[in-house]
């Protein structure tokens, strides 16, 4: 446990001491979040926050490594590996869209390649837990599977970074919640980046939570999906636990639902799903009377119970 302990907190240090020094260099790269109509805030806000939480997140995991190398804790680093390349990929063009607003085909494709190239290290849905009949092997379905999911997620928590501190605050409930579900299957490695990610999240809440002086950008957003998606791969849906499939699903709840109302909405409106709109749950709140800090602290409060049930499924029986 102290390999973990020790990552948590090199995440969590590392981006409280970066997160200030990536908002000075802001302006110099232009990523910056001006109003604008379907916007909350009212001033300008730089929007590459990301950055801290992606290198507190990789001094982290890369020390956890080493010290648990040392101290004989065997981690598989090819799947970890896989991530940090596809995420930073990911990283890189939530960046450019940060600065330059890409066009949605242009994102969704290096997600996509992303996505490819942790599947080329071993992060792929190859079997889903059948409670009657054992494991149920997916065959070539489970590498479309695991594009759809990885970049879904990646989208998900994108969308819901509509206020401050929402984003970062869902991953780090999300985050603690798959370490302990990887702990408990005994997928180290998994719980290693969870734990990493979870404390870069809650070092950059310290500067997001309302009223946020930095946002996440397309880069954080993107990056923390990302993570959270391709982690759950390797921690839960490697398992043979008989709720595999639902565990990281009840998590991530909360993005999730919010994304498919999303996208089923803009269809039945004859829009693109790429649009953006003001009807998420976040807008939906602050429309019912809620300031946003109660919005956030709700839906903080939903994640948590989505969570405690997450972990009662996958406690052993």
């Amino acid at each position: 446990m102290v390999t973990f302990l020790l990552t948590f907190l090199i995440a969590l240090i590392l981006t409280i001491l970066l997160t200030p020094m990536v908002r000075a260099f802001a302006p110099e790269i232009g990523a910056l979040d001006k109003p604008a109509e379907r916007k909350i805030h009212s001033s300008i806000i730089p929007r590459n926050g990301g950055w801290a939480i992606y290198i507190g997140f990789l001094v982290a995991v890369l020390f956890g490594l080493l010290i648990g190398g040392a101290t004989g804790v065997i981690i598989h680093p090819k799947p970890i590996l896989g991530i940090l390349l596809g995420g930073s990929v990911v990283l890189i063009v939530g960046l450019l869209d940060d600065i330059y607003r890409l066009r949605p085909l242009i994102k969704l494709t290096f997600q996509i390649i992303g996505a490819i190239v942790a599947i080329s290290f071993g992060v792929t849905i190859t079997f889903v837990s059948n409670p009657l009949n054992g494991l149920l092997p997916l065959g070539l379905i489970g590498l479309p599977l695991t594009v759809i999911w990885i970049v879904g997620m990646t989208n998900a928590v994108n969308l819901i970074d509509g206020l401050d501190g929402l984003a970062a605050g869902v991953t780090a409930i999300s985050a603690a919640t798959l370490f302990f579900v990887a702990l408990r299957t005994h997928q180290l490695g998994a719980a290693l980046m969870m734990l990493a990610l979870a404390g870069a999240a809650l070092g950059f809440l310290r500067y997001n939570f309302f009223p946020a002086s930095i946002f996440l950008g397309d880069a954080g957003s993107y990056f923390l999906g990302f993570v959270l998606a391709a982690s759950s791969i390797i921690g839960v849906f490697k398992t043979t636990l008989v709720v595999a499939l639902v565990v990281p699903v009840i998590i991530l709840g909360v993005p999730i639902f919010d994304t498919t109302f999303a996208i089923l909405r803009r269809i039945r409106e004859k829009k693109s799903p790429f649009a953006a709109d003001d009807k998420h749950i976040h807008h939906l709140l602050l429309r019912a009377g809620l300031n946003q800090r109660e919005a956030v602290m709700s839906i903080y409060i939903v994640c948590f119970i989505l969570s405690v049930i997450a972990l009662v499924m996958a406690l052993p029986k």
